[in-house]
């Protein structure tokens, strides 16, 4: 039996799967109790499905297997999304203890040897041949996770890969932890207000609010971006920015407290990724990884990324050469240290295209921009966006629906605001999914997630445009999954999708916030309500590329450091190493692996920035103590799909600056080839029905200003 609203006994929210999560009802405590239920239910499935008695087909064992393992994945989502955006002493115990519990399901679910068994029947079967192709594309999905999942593995290989996983999420969950911790350890008051020249007005504000919640005069600066990057970008305090940088580029590394410091885990972490490698059959990680990608191998990976820093090193030099000569004239900065290049960076842009960033914020209010970027979704899509009313975890979350033709077709959870007990970045997460199920047709609903600053005061909240370029990228993310027409849960929205094709409608409708009809609609002044002048405009456009070399080396920079990372690691240290030790002994020789480890990580960063960087950060930089796209996401192996992706964004947009951007039949033609369609067919195939024809590197290097014939894309 599943669990129903009444069989939420007076009720456990994790267990009542009838309508939206109820978040106001969840308590930690509920967290143990409904995982008991959740694994009883799922494991009894399982048992039911891989009988002898089953059929293999799709009604017998597919779909009940489906229900079972949605409902524990729907409240597990639950838990972890809370985890990660109102973390709690203790929420993150309870999410701690069951994480195992949950992997080792999951693990076990993959190994399982008479479920693969009953796929492979299905797949020889003539049912096979009549699926329609989403559930086609299900099965054959389902074969390559088996194979993926050590479902070939025999013993004791079989545990030792049950083992790994386990360790790797418990290693995964403490990294973003560290990370978090580190992040809101750090303060720094500051009571001479002439130490903070050159702030904008609203970031002091926020400081001043920041000093006054804590109970303190004068200003409050932490490591969280929206309070940490306007001291970098406008500070003219060099030793206030200096300060600061350290702080950040150090966090969660032998620099601070030892007890979140990060390196023993990206030693412990790596070493478990090339095991489990071995164990499956592939000479490394990497290739484990792009098993289930668009990219065929690292070697295609790897040499996708140098050609493009080729391509780029030429402007990052003059870019360089630029800014330490208007330093050096301008500022009094005879040599540019990493917490100059913001600073300098800002006043370099001002001086050549009169205008910053700062003035550019003053107009982009979040209500106005998120009036502007439904209208424009309601344009491409023929949708309407409204509010809406549901439960959330904090009182600034928004709730919205989206519409076609009167007919609800999903709905997410908007929360836009930087707090200390959220983990900084932003991302979308699926709440869930959209099918068929009894009742009629199930829903998509999604989570979208900014860290900017909040209102201070009576102002609203202030976007950069930078800010509005993040948040249109997670709702591209956003329509994906919730304007899937695919009512299979399996391959319906973002599910099933090639990691390094996920991030094609995300980066799609960045290109959008360039766009002068989009941005004037969007835009209002905070005091006057004036929208952006055009002339102010037009200077953004012509700085759209400004340092675009740069930029695009240091994403080159962390995508080859991933990519070689985890095609060329075979284990510095033991994976059994402890992340603590208890004797005088053991934690001698544990600091002697970790340094070890440490610094053959930072050996490979270095060799890599020797090789694509132009600037090179300081030797106490640990960037990657903190990368958690890779050690705490799912970007392992992958952090090259936001370049990989960006050529096909690029190229599907083209075919709206050459069709019209508001050309009904080439929204309608997107809607229809890539954002309905989800996984249930190959990204290739998608783009292809899209464009047309194979992907052309072109737009990208256009959009980028490197307009170089010898690229090659990613075929």
């Amino acid at each position: 039996m599943n669990p129903t609203a009444s069989d939420s006994a007076n009720g456990n929210p994790l267990l009542d799967f009838s309508g939206l999560p109820r978040f106001r009802a969840f308590r930690p405590e509920h967290v143990t109790p409904a995982i008991d239920t959740l694994l009883r239910q799922a494991r009894s499935a399982v048992d039911k499905a891989e009988a002898a008695t089953t059929s293999a087909t799709w009604a017998d064992f597919v779909s009940p297997l489906e229900l079972a393992t949605e409902q524990l994945g729907r409240a597990w989502g639950m838990v972890g999304h809370l985890n990660g955006v109102a973390d709690t002493p203790e929420l993150r115990a309870v999410f701690n203890e069951n994480l195992p519990r949950v992997t080792e399901f999951w693990t076990a679910l993959g190994q399982n040897e008479a479920l693969f068994a009953k796929y492979k029947a299905l797949s020889q079967s003539a049912e096979f041949a009549q699926m329609s192709p989403p559930r086609r594309k299900i099965v054959t999905n389902a074969l390559r996770d088996f194979r993926l999942g050590g479902a070939e593995l025999v013993s004791p290989a079989r545990e030792r890969y049950a083992e790994i996983q386990e360790q790797q999420a418990a290693l995964s969950q403490k990294f973003g932890e560290n990370v978090l911790d580190a992040t809101n350890a750090f303060t720094l008051d500051i009571s001479d207000e002439a130490t903070l020249a050159g702030l904008p007005d609203d970031a002091l504000a926020a400081a001043r609010q920041e000093a006054e919640r804590a109970g303190m005069a004068g200003w409050r600066f932490t490591l969280q971006f929206p309070s940490y990057f306007p001291v970098m970008q406008y500070a003219s305090d060099r030793t206030l920015r200096e300060t600061l940088y350290r702080a950040y580029v150090t966090r969660a590394s032998s620099a601070g407290t030892p007890t979140l410091d990060n390196t023993a885990i990206i030693d412990q972490t790596l070493s478990l990724r090339a095991e489990e490698a071995r164990l499956l059959g592939y000479a490394s990680f990497a290739e484990v990884s792009l098993v289930s990608k668009m990219a065929d191998s690292p070697d295609q990976v790897i040499g996708f990324l140098r050609d493009l820093a080729v391509r780029a090193k030429p402007s990052a030099h003059r870019d360089m050469a630029e800014l330490r000569s208007f330093a050096a004239e301008n500022l009094g900065l005879d040599s540019l240290s990493s917490w100059d290049m913001a600073f300098a960076s800002e006043r370099l842009k001002e001086a050549r295209y009169a205008f910053s960033d700062n003035e550019v914020k003053q107009y982009f209010q979040l209500p106005r921009v998120l009036e502007g970027l439904f209208g424009l979704i309601g344009r491409l899509f023929d949708v309407r966006i409204s509010r809406d009313t549901a439960e959330a975890w904090h009182a600034d979350v928004g709730f919205f629906r989206i519409e076609r033709a009167g007919q609800l077709i999903g709905q997410f959870y908007l929360d836009m605001f930087s707090r200390p007990s959220k983990r900084p970045g932003a991302w979308m997460d699926d709440a869930r999914g959209r099918k068929l199920i009894a009742t009629g047709l199930q829903t998509p609903v999604a989570y979208l997630t900014c860290n900017v600053q909040g209102p201070v005061g009576a102002q609203p909240a202030l976007l950069s445009h930078d800010d509005v370029i993040t948040l249109f990228h997670e709702f591209g993310h956003g329509l994906h999954h919730m304007l899937t027409r695919v009512d299979e849960l399996g391959v319906s929205g973002i599910s099933g999708v090639e990691w390094d094709a996920v991030e094609l409608p995300s980066q799609f409708m960045e290109n959008f916030c360039w766009e002068w009809d989009i941005v004037a609609a969007m835009t209002a002044h905070v005091d006057t309500q004036a929208p952006l002048p055009r002339a102010l405009f037009d200077k953004m456009v012509a700085a759209r590329n400004f340092q675009s070399g740069l930029q695009t080396l240091r994403q080159v920079e962390f995508a080859l450091f991933d990519m070689r990372l985890h095609s060329e690691w075979d284990g510095v240290a033991s994976p059994t190493t402890p992340l603590s030790a208890t004797s005088a002994t053991t934690a001698a020789a544990s600091a002697e692996v970790r340094r070890a480890a440490g610094a053959a990580v930072q050996n490979l960063l270095d060799e890599v920035r020797q090789e694509v960087a132009v600037v090179t950060p300081p030797e106490f930089n640990r960037f990657q103590n903190s990368f958690s796209h890779i050690f705490a996401g799912g970007y392992a192996a992958g952090y090259y799909s936001y370049k990989w992706a960006e050529v096909l964004s690029a190229d599907c947009y083209a075919a709206f600056e050459e069709e019209g951007l508001f050309n009904a039949e080439t929204g309608q033609r997107f809607l229809r080839e890539i954002l309905s369609v989800g996984g249930s067919r190959p990204a290739i195939d998608s783009f292809k029905a899209f464009r047309g024809r194979e992907p052309s590197i072109e737009a990208l290097l256009r959009h980028n200003g490197m307009v170089e014939e010898t690229f090659h894309a990613p075929a």
